[in-house]
């Protein structure tokens, strides 16, 4: 894949500002949420974005609990990134798998999306679906405003990276996979955040908004909602209904 440029300089320094607006359209769009799908109670793993922790993702979560989802924290503290962090993804899911009796469903914010996929590519048999959030799993080496702050919290380059890993990252795991993302992403390119090509179990998903505020979006919890609603194994693309066609305008789907 070819570099791109990182968003500009106006996007990242209004990110945070836009996500504020953001929880305050959460919060109004609160009395909304009944008319999403509802789950069938099926565990759902949350993964915050670098940086982040449980607390960034408490929204996204109690949305998911109110429409008979089972959420999951991450329990695994501040996601500084890094292969040890993979290994302790794989090692939750598996424990959620083996207490439910039942396949998991994965949903990752920014470099949580990215470990979301790595493990539904190595464990299929224990995961439904992943969804990623503004995810880079095309390359997590560029096309971002963070890359300065990865290095020196980690004390590594990202160019020291298993290139093998980094080349693995790019191709969809074998289940059901949603990218959603924004073309408003002042963190990291959108055009890192998409699948290439769409194929039968693959989509990506356009909506309006920041990247910090993915985990609240009420469009993008509809869209959420929508994609875990859907019976095991028979996996839909997806196609916004005439509620949500009316409550939420700004919505788009990108093909390809």
């Amino acid at each position: 894949m070819e570099k791109v440029k990182r968003p500009s300089k106006l996007l990242f320094a209004t990110e945070m500002g836009r996500a504020m607006i953001g929880l305050g359209n959460y919060v109004a769009s609160m009395p909304l949420f009944n008319t999403a799908p509802k789950g069938d109670g099926h565990p759902v793993l949350v993964l915050p974005g670098f940086g982040a922790t449980d607390a960034s993702t408490v929204p996204l979560r109690h949305f998911l609990e109110k429409q008979n989802f089972t959420p999951y924290k991450w329990q695994l503290g501040r996601n500084l990134g890094g292969v040890d962090f993979l290994e302790d993804v794989i090692l939750r899911a598996h424990d959620i798998a083996y207490q439910s009796g039942q396949k998991l469903s994965l949903v990752g914010w920014s470099l949580g999306g990215v470990y979301a996929r790595e493990v539904a590519r190595r464990h299929p048999h224990i995961i439904r679906q992943v969804i990623t959030l503004g995810s880079p799993f095309q390359h997590v080496g560029h096309g971002n405003n963070i890359k300065w702050i990865y290095e020196f919290v980690t004390q590594n380059e990202i160019e020291t990276m298993d290139p093998q890993l980094i080349a693995d990252m790019r191709h969809s795991p074998p289940v059901p996979t949603t990218a959603i993302y924004t073309k408003g992403d002042g963190v990291v390119s959108w055009r890192c955040c998409i699948e290439l090509e769409e194929d039968h179990q693959t989509q990506n998903i356009e909506v309006s908004g920041s990247h910090c505020g993915l985990g609240h979006n009420p469009v993008v919890l509809f869209c959420i909602a929508d994609r875990l609603a859907q019976p095991e194994a028979y996996w839909r693309k997806f196609k916004p209904n005439r509620i949500q066609q009316y409550l939420h305008k700004d919505l788009r789907l990108h093909i390809g």
